[in-house]
Formats: C-alpha cells, structure tokens, sequence
C-alpha cells in the first residue's frame, strides 16, 4: 500500500484504518494477504515516489496506488502530480508489479479549471497497461457527513467500511493479476 492519511487511517483506532479492513475483507473472501504499510499521513506524491525504494524492499506481489489528495490540498500543478505518478507507475512496471491505481478529486474550492485538470491526470494514467484503476478512492464517502470525521476529509469507521466494500471487487481483480510462480 502506497499511500496517504486516507489508507493509513488517520484518526482511527488501530486495526479501524483502511489496511487493515481492507485485510479482514479479504480474508473472509477467502484471500489472507499481508499488507504492507507504505501510508504516510500528509504525504504527497513526491514523497510517494520518494519512499517507492523502500516500498520496493519488501517485494510486493502487487501494489495499490493511493496518492494525490494532499497534492489537490497544496494546488500542486497537475503536470508535477502526473509526473511522480507516471514514474511510481514505471517503476512498478518494471518490476511487473500489478497495480490496482486509485483516482482522486481535487477539492472544489480551487475552482473548475484545477479540478478537471487535476481528475484528468489519474483518467489519463489510470489507462496504462497493467493498471486497475478504481477512478475515486473516496467514492460514496466525500462529501457524506455521516462517513467522515469532523475534519470533513478522513473517512470515519462507517467511510472506511464503504470505501472497502466498494474497492474489494478491484482488489481481488489485483489478486488474481498476481504471476503465480
């Protein structure tokens, strides 16, 4: 897992995050899975790419790319989003790594003009070959009182629970990409 506060569960109780729900769901399907925890809360996708290496050293069977959403917070220029994206992307490509790529929106104070170009980078390489994508990582949660924390951004445990019952379909496509040796 490649992540941000969004996967890494902030503001949840251990074990209430993302990851690890994400692993409980896969295991009553049948699919126990180690996750490794590459999530930092507040991180960008600069510093994605720049923790890729030791994301690396743990050989992963397969990747789930969740980044971009402090990037939309920061105004980050698209250009620059799309860039660490598509080199995360490659490396895991060259490793043949299956990626399931989550999309992000950016937030909508920053106008129309920002926010589409912003979507169109995760449209864009959420095509690539050998990429899933799942084209909102908060879909059914954003701008849902009811599933996030105060803060307005963090799923709670009820978002949390939703954001995993809708990606398990995509997840368990990703498990089956895996070359079984």
């Amino acid at each position: 897992m490649l992540g941000d506060s969004l996967s890494a569960g902030y503001g949840l109780p251990a074990g209430g995050g993302f990851e690890s729900r994400l692993a409980d769901a896969l295991a009553k399907a049948g699919h126990p899975v180690a996750i490794q925890d590459g999530a930092v809360s507040g991180d960008t996708t600069a510093g994605g790419l720049a923790r890729l290496s030791w994301v690396l050293a743990g050989n992963p069977e397969a990747a789930i790319v969740e980044l971009g959403g402090n990037d939309g917070l920061r105004g980050i220029a698209p250009n620059e989003v799309e860039a660490n994206l598509s080199a995360i992307l490659d490396r895991l490509a060259a490793r043949r790594i299956p990626v399931l790529f989550a999309g992000m929106y950016a937030p909508p104070n920053l106008g129309p003009q920002y926010g589409n170009a912003f979507r169109a980078v995760f449209d864009r390489l959420g095509k690539r070959p050998g990429v899933i994508y799942y084209p909102f990582f908060l879909a059914g949660v954003a701008g849902v009182p009811d599933l996030l924390q105060p803060d307005g951004i963090h799923p709670n445990a009820a978002g949390v629970e939703t954001i995993v019952q809708r990606i398990v379909p995509d997840v368990l496509s990703l498990l089956a990409e895996i070359p079984r040796g």
